[in-house]
């Protein structure tokens, strides 16, 4: 069996991804590969072999974070992060942590987003000549929320964002930078919950201080881990929905209500290709069967849930945006235990930023062509680096 390079070749266009996924649902559906660090693991492009391994406990994430495991970044996975951990550790936490994103807490915050995002859009507007959807938009968007969430004060913010963008890769390339700014946000953390210890307020990370549950390590592991998925994960996926529905006008033009929104939200957390895989890589804890192909314990899984989105035996014409789409059984947000936490938040900021973007849309137009806006490519997770639209 050929052993491919990990990532695959890149689409022409960012907007899809790799061509490769297509081939490998049709061809090697569990294809051995090559991971960055010279590390091998099966590359699982299907939509229902993702679900099996996903909700499956026999492949592992905790020993994903076991020393010499096989990895894809070049630093080690954290070991005592809600990501990171199997049941019972992980059912223990879940289950102190999931209230404080339940739909109904999430969704009491709607007027309070709505209310923030309008404003962001109106001030990135009101000037003349172009403006940056991704600087002055969707980043700043996702920035106030995880800030609100955690209690990062306002003085804090722009010290907090450069040291996250450091700690998601976004800054100095290498490892030993991204290990400098976890160390530093780890610092961080330590300082706020003291902070929180002495004087608490209203926000997530002081209801769990104040819970009592939890210690202060697990705290500090539990923020980080939070920031790290509700942070730049959103910021990209509202940057290539603003993105997606400035290159759709036609589609974009018929949405005309709250659960028109809700549809099409889904349809763009299918249709975007937010990282290169999207899955989180696991360690088989036995000899599992996936796909017709033999994974044997020890070896590495990596589910590929980007490709999983766009299975034509799942979804008709799956390349084609469709914001009617419905159903619509999307894995953006993966499967089984380790589900993502914060799906209800990420779904009420994309439904706001939909919201408050749709009177503007018939006057907004992309001041370069699509295929000239710069992504990120290098980090975590890809998004537009810049989103230029003429002012109207």
């Amino acid at each position: 069996m050929t052993c491919l390079s990990f990532p695959p070749p890149a689409a022409p266009s960012p907007m899809n991804p790799s061509p490769l996924f297509a081939r490998l649902r049709r061809e090697q559906p569990v294809a051995r590969v090559r991971l960055p660090t010279g590390d091998h693991a099966w590359l699982v492009t299907r939509y229902h072999d993702n679900r099996q391994i996903l909700a499956d406990a026999r492949f592992s994430r905790a020993a994903a974070a076991a020393p010499g495991a096989p990895r894809l970044r070049a630093i080690p996975l954290e070991r005592d992060a809600i990501t990171t951990l199997d049941p019972p550790e992980h059912t223990r936490l879940r289950r102190i942590v999931l209230p404080h994103f339940a739909a109904s807490r999430i969704e009491s915050s709607r007027d309070r987003l709505r209310q923030t995002a309008a404003g962001l859009l109106a001030d990135a507007l009101a000037g003349e000549g172009t403006a940056d959807l991704a600087s002055r938009f969707a980043t700043p968007l996702a920035m106030t929320v995880i800030c609100e969430m955690l209690g990062v004060p306002d003085l804090d913010r722009a010290e907090f964002q450069a040291v996250t963008t450091d700690y998601l890769g976004l800054g100095v390339s290498g490892p030993a930078s991204t290990l400098a700014a976890a160390e530093r946000l780890k610092r961080y953390f330590g300082d706020l919950i003291a902070a929180r210890h002495r004087n608490p307020g209203d926000d997530t990370l002081s209801l769990l201080v104040a819970d009592g549950r939890l210690t202060d390590a697990e705290l500090i592991t539990l923020g980080t881990t939070l920031l790290t998925a509700g942070y730049q994960t959103v910021a990209n996926q509202l940057g290539i929905s603003v993105l997606t529905l400035l290159d759709h006008p036609s589609q974009a033009a018929r949405l005309n209500g709250p659960a028109s929104v809700r549809t099409a939200a889904e349809e763009l957390l299918r249709f975007a290709p937010l990282s290169v895989s999207g899955g989180t890589i696991r360690v088989a804890l036995a000899d599992v069967i996936v796909g017709g192909t033999l994974i044997r314990s020890g070896e590495a899984v990596l589910p590929a849930t980007t490709s999983a989105n766009r299975d034509e035996l799942v979804f008709a014409s799956p390349d084609r945006l469709d914001l009617s789409r419905a159903p619509n059984p999307h894995m953006a947000f993966g499967h089984g235990i380790h589900r993502c936490l914060g799906l209800h938040l990420a779904r009420l900021q994309l439904q706001v930023a939909i919201e408050v973007l749709l009177p503007w849309l018939p006057r907004l137009r992309l001041a370069m062509a699509a295929e000239e806006i710069t992504w990120r490519t290098q980090a975590m997770v890809r998004g537009p680096l810049e989103i230029p639209v003429n002012v109207p």
